[in-house]
């Protein structure tokens, strides 16, 4: 189109030569450059405002400036749209469109209110851009309005429409409706946004299990991926927390040429790190070289934080300072959260204050709840009540919930029915906060109020999450719950776990009956720990695998203090690296000790 615009005779000698300086320019295009050239050739005498070929050159100058859209480029664009009205064509119009879709903040509005406007009527360009826009918006009522206005105008079976609702419908969790639009693209049309957009959709919804069904169809159908297909793929395989499928996922980006690419390397890190791997996303880290960015550094700092390894996290965000990076409201969650689960709590105090006086970030919800679990993780649950309630911003579930976790563990009764009362409030229903007061009431002997509890529940309709583990072997993924029996090889495994006990016992190992919370006999309180699904899951890894391989266990579920004391023996007999990965963290036992520190 804009070879034609270009071949368009012009009858002033002043534009044609900005013209030709612009696209002289779109090799480094900038908004100072478009100022300058467009203030020579108004200088020109008889240059009118709104000469329209000069202002399409121009905007499709703005439109090439790779950054996105700043406040500055964006007003530029739209002074320049203005000159010429009442009628801009559809080009100019749809560019101006493009570049408030790209912007950032909520600069994606000004593209709707030029739609409002109907300065233009629309063309094959013009819905895909205010498609993003919503997408950006998360405006999904007025994206609804805008399929329905493209399907009207015959203009929603075109495939970069289409492709612009799959993006939108799944940035607003609208997954199942993404996924139907996508079908309803022929197959021969669907090209690598097609695909790449229904599987961020899923990435995005956290459905990893179709991620990879679309990314194995997408694969049928003999298309090659890109970096964002493979930054889905990665983030599916991270959430399962599948390492031996991100092992081959990692030969297979290798083989399709994509390693050098920046945003996969980081989602390489992400996984290794999610699936306890932390060496290999080390590794990643360092081969990324001159290639890593401050996403990288954060994702290695949140990795190894997570993974039990916080000193480790504090010293890279070191080495990351002294490479001058600033960090980001996510890096510093990363940072704080290490600290609260090393209990360096001086410490989280002052990185706090340092990212808000030396980086200017403006704590958010996530940064307060941060500091909420390091003064309750280390005992010190009345400072973290006083917290919650002097905080600059209105404390969520989240942060009461943590809360009472903390008092949980600690036995603080009176604040603990007092953060119930104000997560009833909040988030009536949650199955876990139930559990944790029932907890606080078995662990200071109320088993009365326990009964209530547990009655509560069933009179709300309120159903506790089970308990599970999935342990990784042989590229098969394996569930187990408490007691379970369900497995062919049931027998074996109740053999190899009283073959364990046995072997633990005469290491010393004496049972912590203080973690089953109910009210029976000692005995009993034996059985029950015996039988958690980590341990059903640990002995029939110890049978299935080779001696000395890592075990990789995934809970659902908090790990009580004895399935912790005992995994740590377990490491040390048997002589396996055992990594579990539970509800808020990684333990990596290993030779009778967890990398946590018997801290978490």
């Amino acid at each position: 189109m804009l070879e034609a615009i270009a071949r368009a005779p012009s009858t002033h000698p002043a534009p044609r030569h900005c013209i030709a300086l612009l696209r002289l320019h779109l090799a480094s295009p900038s908004v100072a450059v478009a100022k300058q050239i467009h203030a020579r050739a108004l200088r020109a005498a008889g240059v009118p405002l709104s000469h329209p070929l000069l202002a399409k050159h121009l905007l499709f100058h703005l439109a090439s400036i790779r950054a996105g859209a700043g406040a500055a480029q964006l007003r530029y664009a739209v002074a320049i749209l203005t000159r010429l009205l009442p009628e801009p064509d559809p080009f100019s119009l749809n560019t101006v469109l493009r570049i408030a879709a790209s912007s950032s903040s909520s600069r994606p509005r000004v593209a709707l209110e030029l739609h409002r406007r109907r300065l233009a009527p629309p063309d094959t360009h013009t819905y895909p851009p205010l498609l993003q826009a919503c997408a950006r918006l998360l405006a999904l009522r007025y994206g609804e309005s805008l399929h329905a206005e493209a399907a009207k105008n015959g203009l929603a079976a075109l495939v970069f429409v289409k492709n612009s609702l799959v993006h939108l419908y799944g940035a607003c969790g609208l997954f199942e409706s993404a996924h139907r639009v996508f079908d309803e693209i022929p197959r021969l049309h669907r090209n690598l946004v097609s695909w790449n957009s229904v599987m961020n959709g899923f990435a995005a919804n956290g459905r990893p299990n179709e991620v990879l069904t679309v990314f194995r169809e997408m694969l049928d159908a003999d298309l090659e991926p890109d970096g964002f297909t493979m930054v889905s793929v990665l983030t599916a395989s991270a959430e399962i927390g599948a390492q031996a499928l991100g092992r081959r996922l990692h030969a297979y980006v290798a083989k399709v040429g994509l390693v050098g690419n920046t945003h996969v390397g980081n989602a390489l890190i992400d996984l290794y790190a999610k699936c306890g791997g932390v060496e290999d996303a080390r590794k990643v880290f360092q081969e990324m070289g001159l290639r890593r960015t401050v996403v990288s550094w954060t994702s290695l700092i949140v990795g190894l934080a997570g993974n039990g390894f916080g000193k480790d996290a504090l010293e890279l965000f070191g080495v990351m300072e002294r490479e001058k990076l600033v960090p980001t409201e996510i890096t510093m969650v990363g940072v704080l959260y290490a600290c609260s689960h090393c209990g360096l709590v001086d410490d989280g105090f002052r990185y706090f204050n340092r990212m808000k006086e030396e980086y200017r970030i403006e704590p958010r919800i996530e940064h307060l709840g941060c500091m909420v679990d390091l003064l309750g993780r280390a005992g010190r649950v009345e400072e973290a009540y006083d917290y919650i309630s002097t905080m600059p911003l209105e404390p969520n579930a989240v942060v009461w919930r943590t809360l009472l976790g903390a008092c949980a563990m600690h036995k603080k009764l009176e604040l603990g029915e007092a953060a119930w009362a104000r997560l009833v409030e909040l988030d009536p229903g949650h199955s876990g906060d139930y559990v944790l007061l029932s907890n606080l009431y078995a662990a200071v002997g109320r088993w009365a109020d326990v009964h209530v509890l547990r009655k509560t529940m069933v009179t709300h309709g309120v159903r506790k999450n089970p308990g599970h583990s999935l342990v990784e072997l042989r590229n098969s993924v394996y569930e187990f719950v408490m007691g379970d029996r369900s497995h062919p090889e049931s027998d074996q495994i109740y053999q190899m776990l009283a073959q364990i006990a046995e072997r633990l016992r005469h290491q010393g190992y004496v049972p912590r009956t203080s973690n089953v919370l109910a009210d029976i006999e000692e005995e009993e309180k034996e059985a029950a720990l015996n039988y958690h699904s980590e341990r059903l899951a640990i002995a029939f890894a110890l049978l299935k695998s080779l001696p000395g391989t890592p075990i990789r266990i995934v809970k659902n579920l908090r790990v009580c203090g004895d399935c912790h004391s005992v995994i740590k023996q377990i490491s040390k007999v048997y002589d396996r690296e055992i990594i579990v990965r539970d509800r808020s963290r990684f333990h990596h036992f290993k030779g009778g000790e967890c990398s946590c520190k018997d801290y978490w």
